[in-house]
């Protein structure tokens, strides 16, 4: 029986180490202002703030994109197709404000441990202390932002 107890603690541990903040996927419309600032947030705060986040772009104009922008209509309960569409974790939101920020940073937590938490609140305090730097420090984050292929062939 304690050997089952101490593999079971040991499973859990793997489990609690392996927390990862949730995704997130945009759909946008390049011509879209409220888009432009919800990229900008994410692009210049969260993937600065949590470590492992991984944020994939979608470009709703581009009509190889659109079942997906569909899709995820259909999955947030969505009735227009308005954008931006931000899918973070199984949470979403439609359109853009900054008064929005505080709750995507709460759905984008909602699996995060206490210490990766933490170090997101330390990450951000960093941000706000000397931007410059600690983007320069950190500039491998850009690499956290992707689109899909067939969206960067179509706009090139």
């Amino acid at each position: 029986m304690k050997i089952l107890n101490v593999l079971a603690a040991v499973v859990g541990l793997s489990f609690v180490g392996s927390a990862n903040a949730a995704d997130i996927t945009i759909f946008y419309s390049p011509t879209c202002p409220h888009c432009h600032h919800a990229r900008d947030f994410i692009s210049n705060n969260l993937i600065y703030e949590y470590a492992d986040l991984k944020v994939s772009e979608v470009n709703v104009m581009n009509v190889d994109n659109r079942q997906a922008f569909v899709d995820a209509l259909y999955k947030c309960g969505y009735k227009t197709g308005g954008v931006p569409v931000l899918v973070v974790g199984e949470k979403c939101f439609q359109g853009y404000a900054d008064t929005m920020q505080d709750e995507m940073r709460a759905a984008v937590e909602a699996d995060l441990t206490d210490e990766q938490k933490s170090a997101a609140v330390a990450n951000k305090a960093e941000l706000e202390k000397d931007r410059d730097a600690f983007v320069a420090a950190h500039a491998d984050r850009k690499d956290a932002i992707s689109e899909k292929d067939n969206q960067k062939k179509n706009d090139e």
